[in-house]
């Protein structure tokens, strides 16, 4: 992996106020999961009748790829325009399905993610820890990774109202944490949907990161500031340059 062509260094790219925040996804960018999320959903929309391989599979699969760091309701309900019902019990056999895969097999962080986070805390910022997942599955998350205490906030999509690609977590954080400037916060994620999250909040600086499901050209075409090979490389963004 290698960095953007367009290096951080770039004027332009500079955030205009003082960064206060960082709002880190955590499926992909600080955390890896590997392919737990596949499993979960294959089991769930097998379940509604959706034959495995078939060209419908193939389809969902692709959008489910494709919605990743969107919140997992909203991507089924989606799928299942046309049967509500339908769209309620994927989800709900979803969450429960992913809940017995992390039980059995955990998650890990992605290689340095707490070091990083260390890192941006002694730069002076805040954490807000962000997810598409339900709240019992971000916390079996964090408490799986013993993260409980890592960031000052952690949120979910029913925290705020919505997930990414919409800026209700960005803002609820901003609220959250007493901070009066959207422009001082760095919003970092590997999927599309978290990088428009943090666009369409103002945030700062948007950064993507490549150690999930999106890749660097699909990042970039989303308006990202600039990106990085993984979340070891977020502190070296926000250190005083001299």
């Amino acid at each position: 992996m290698t960095l953007a062509t367009r290096p951080f260094a770039t004027p332009a790219l500079r955030p205009s106020r003082r960064l206060r925040l960082a709002v880190l996804d955590m499926s992909g960018t600080t955390v890896d999961e590997g392919g737990l999320q596949d499993e979960a959903f294959a089991t769930a929309v097998t379940a509604q009748g959706v034959v495995p391989g078939s060209s419908r599979f193939q389809v969902m699969l692709g959008y489910f790829h494709e919605m990743r760091g969107t919140s997992r309701h909203e991507v089924f309900r989606a799928l299942f325009s046309e049967d509500h019902a339908a769209a309620v019990r994927a989800n709900q056999l979803f969450e429960q399905e992913y809940d017995r895969l992390l039980s059995d097999r955990g998650v890990r962080p992605v290689p340095g993610a707490a070091e990083a986070v260390q890192s941006l805390r002694e730069a002076g910022l805040q954490i807000c820890l962000t997810t598409g997942f339900a709240r019992h599955t971000q916390n079996m998350i964090l408490e799986s990774l013993d993260w409980m205490s890592l960031a000052d906030l952690s949120l979910c999509p029913s925290d705020a109202g919505r997930g990414a690609p919409y800026p209700d977590m960005v803002l609820t954080a901003l609220l959250a944490l007493d901070l009066d400037d959207v422009r001082s916060v760095m919003v970092v994620g590997d999927t599309v949907s978290d990088i428009r999250s943090g666009q369409r909040a103002g945030a700062g600086l948007t950064v993507g990161v490549l150690t999930g499901h999106h890749d660097q050209a699909s990042l970039e075409a989303a308006e990202a500031a600039v990106v990085v090979p993984s979340i070891q490389d977020v502190p070296d963004l926000v250190r005083p340059r001299h």
